[in-house]
């Protein structure tokens, strides 16, 4: 069986790899309707946090909370949505997904009801925000690996 994540970082595309260590990547997921959402990944193919050593979990789940410090910095989004399912792909990963009120599926998870169209000019206006965002990412990670 193939690991659609392990997949993803032997050849990530350019652009999607926005900060990473010997340990795991932060990177840029290509979803037009939620600029902004992020994928925390553990390079290791390791199943479940809890397979990873405590030092281990702490360094995935500081790198979640530098990932939403600066969403919510850049981005002002009305909720930031943290998941970890990998039911599809069994890797360990989170996703940080920045939530409007008018995003398609708000107040519903993004893989719920989809509830309206979202307005384009919204999401052209949070997709130029981009390099912004990646850049405090990478400012948020740096500080931390170098604290």
């Amino acid at each position: 069986m193939t690991c659609d994540l392990c997949t993803l970082l032997a050849a990530p595309p350019v652009g999607a790899v926005i900060w990473e260590d010997a340990q795991l990547a932060v990177v840029a997921v290509d979803e037009p309707g939620y600029p902004g959402f992020t994928r925390v990944v553990w390079k290791a193919h390791v199943k479940e946090m809890t397979d990873l050593a405590p030092a281990e979990r702490a360094h995935v789940m500081a790198a979640v909370w530098a990932v939403e410090t600066a969403q919510r910095a850049v981005l002002a989004p009305h909720k930031v949505n943290l998941a970890s399912f990998g039911n599809m792909t069994p890797h360990v990963h989170w996703h940080v997904i920045p939530r409007y009120t008018d995003d398609a599926h708000f107040p519903n998870p993004t893989w719920g009801a989809r509830q309206r169209d979202a307005a384009p000019g919204a999401l052209q206006a949070r997709a130029a925000l981009l390099p912004r965002l990646h850049a405090a990412i990478v400012d948020q990670l740096n500080e931390l690996h170098h604290a």
